[in-house]
């Protein structure tokens, strides 16, 4: 079998095996830090987490397939590591990049989500006015004729 066949089945074997052990791991260790940052709510950062390795894997697992037809290919054993080795080093910093890019995108929801709630966006604050109405020559009340600055 020609050398380049053997490398590419090296290359996608450790590839989805590394990407596999990794989102394994964010899966796993990542739930607690869901829970703290989705203030508790258990099945929301489940949902997440399992939303999350789900787009790890098809990004990751995608990025390894497409990639696989790019570069030299190799025709002797040396060539073999050496395309090898740049194949698995550039998939292993696309995880690392991944990893971080999600790190800082929960931390920033964590953040947000230990923040004290001094507003929310789709319920603007109610302000209760105290208007005095005049009364009028029939009895009934008008504030027909309050100015802005008495309904405020």
């Amino acid at each position: 079998m020609h050398p380049a066949v053997w490398t590419y089945f090296a290359y996608l074997f450790v590839s989805v095996c590394v990407t596999v052990f990794v989102g394994r791991t964010l899966h796993r260790n990542g739930r607690i830090f869901l829970v703290d940052a989705m203030r508790g709510n258990e099945a929301l950062a489940d949902s997440v987490n399992h939303l999350l390795v789900v787009g790890f894997y098809l990004i990751n697992i995608g990025y390894v397939a497409v990639t696989l037809r790019y570069g030299q290919k190799p025709t002797t054993f040396v060539e073999g590591i050496e395309f090898f080795s740049t194949k698995i080093g550039i998939v292993l910093l696309v995880l690392g990049v991944m990893h971080f890019t999600n790190v800082y995108v929960l931390s920033k929801m964590r953040r947000r989500a230990l923040q004290p709630d001094t507003h929310h966006p789709l319920h603007p604050p109610v302000r209760q006015t105290n208007v005095s109405a005049s009364t009028g020559d029939d009895g009934n009340d008008d504030i027909a004729g309050a100015s802005l600055a008495d309904l405020a």
